[in-house]
């Protein structure tokens, strides 16, 4: 959501959400029968295999920041919390489209990591097949994070992941090109849809986003769908419709470009970032590439409501860190003391000023903007953020197919915004 394309923290957005998904259809089965494993060893009162022998003095671990700054951040922090608690841990940085075809491969050598970080999407379906440990059972402290990261990483009303930071949407926009205009960034959806033509002339377009036919398009989509009283379990509803037909009279009136339906994340950020866009709808992890531009002044503000007084709502990026079920008891405590350390107050604050992302801890915010005063508005946007799974739970990327190619149906003009999520949910 997200999103990772570039430095964004949720891959799933991808265009290779399709091979991911298929992917993850053989990761359930083959945890499922993986997760029974260990307890006939117990059983049995032998051990070995994989990660079930071994003493806790050595820990593996895998992500998928591989990419900078990611990778030297999370390394650092990585070493700090190993040396903390007394273990050597061998970390596996995989690319982000292969993460779920790596735990495949290790679910089905009996290989599987002693830390596993999981996009925070694909916790729910994981911890179903058994694959997981509840953070419970090795007194992993869950109190004081925001509500929304918690129900990200929770299956059956047990925590199973817990994330040291967030990410989340909001508006970029142009400094120069609105106050030479003699305007302010838009709060409502009349003021976007105003603000977003009158800054519209020659190749310049008033705002841009990313419509794209993946998770990425739903995952924009979200905020003004949600703002609106809109919801994932009725998305035929009329709140998701007048979020539809906000999206639908930008394009029309020429305030965002039809190319839209084919931008990315990124696409989006390099329309900003060469002033073809006043305004962008878009994420912290864009933050280090805008700063590349010395000549563009830019600043965010939260998401625009339909109506003076909502509250935005917008959905919550960023990854869970987890415990895989191996059988090893003492490498499991062993990695719940790490997910502690890792998840800590110093931790969050110290990766999120070096990654742009969002404490997932409230009671951080002050201390965090005081130093990121740029990260203002995506701070307040996560303090009432949602999971996409929250509702759904594996549920989820049905529902956000089906979002995607409502949005593609109507802004082609293949379907009217009233019968758009209609006529996707038939596939």
């Amino acid at each position: 959501m997200p999103p990772k394309e570039g430095q964004a923290s949720n891959y799933q957005l991808s265009k290779g959400a399709t091979v991911k998904n298929h992917a993850k259809k053989h990761l359930t089965k083959a945890l499922a029968v993986a997760a029974l494993v260990p307890l006939a060893l117990t059983a049995c009162g032998g051990g070995g295999g994989g990660n079930s022998g071994g003493d806790a003095s050595t820990l593996t671990l895998m992500d998928y920041y591989n990419n900078e700054p990611d990778n030297l951040a999370i390394k650092k922090e990585i070493e700090s919390c190993a040396s903390e608690i007394g273990v050597k841990i061998e970390r596996e940085a995989v690319p982000g489209k292969d993460l779920i075809q790596k735990v495949l491969q290790k679910s089905s050598s009996k290989t599987l990591p002693d830390i596993l970080m999981l996009d925070n999407p694909d916790l729910q379906e994981i911890a179903s097949t058994g694959g997981l440990v509840p953070l419970e059972e090795f007194n992993v402290n869950t109190d004081g994070f925001a509500q929304g990261m918690l129900d990200a990483g929770t299956y059956e009303g047990k925590v199973y992941g817990l994330a040291p930071t967030a990410n989340t949407l909001g508006i970029f926009y142009n400094k120069k090109l609105l106050a030479d205009a003699g305007l302010t960034p838009p709060t409502t959806w009349d003021e976007l849809k105003s603000t977003a033509k009158a800054l519209t002339s020659g190749d310049q377009y008033g705002v841009a986003f990313s419509a794209i036919a993946t998770y990425e398009g739903a995952w924009q989509f979200l905020p003004f769908m949600w703002t609106n009283g809109g919801d994932e379990t009725n998305l035929d509803s009329p709140e998701n419709k007048e979020a539809l037909q906000l999206w639908k009279d930008l394009v029309d009136s020429g305030s965002a470009s039809k190319s839209v339906i084919n931008w990315s994340q990124g696409d989006v950020k390099d329309q900003f970032a060469a002033g073809k866009a006043a305004m962008m709808v878009n994420g912290p992890w864009q933050i280090n590439a805008l700063n590349e531009n010395k000549d563009l002044e830019w600043d965010t503000v939260l998401i625009p409501v339909k109506e003076a007084g909502q509250k935005p709502v917008a959905p919550l990026g960023g990854e869970v860190w987890t415990i895989p079920e191996t059988g090893n008891k003492e490498k499991q405590a062993k990695a719940a003391e790490f997910i502690s350390c890792f998840t800590r107050d110093s931790t969050q604050l110290s990766l999120a000023t070096q990654r742009n992302t969002i404490p997932t801890k409230p009671e951080l915010a002050d201390e965090f903007i005081a130093e990121k005063p740029d990260m203002k508005a995506f701070t307040e946007q996560v303090a009432d953020a949602r999971s996409r799974t929250g509702k759904l739970g594996d549920g989820w990327p049905k529902a956000a197919t089906t979002i995607y190619t409502a949005i593609q149906l109507a802004l082609t003009g293949q379907a009217s915004v009233d019968d758009a999520f209609k006529q996707a949910a038939k596939g």
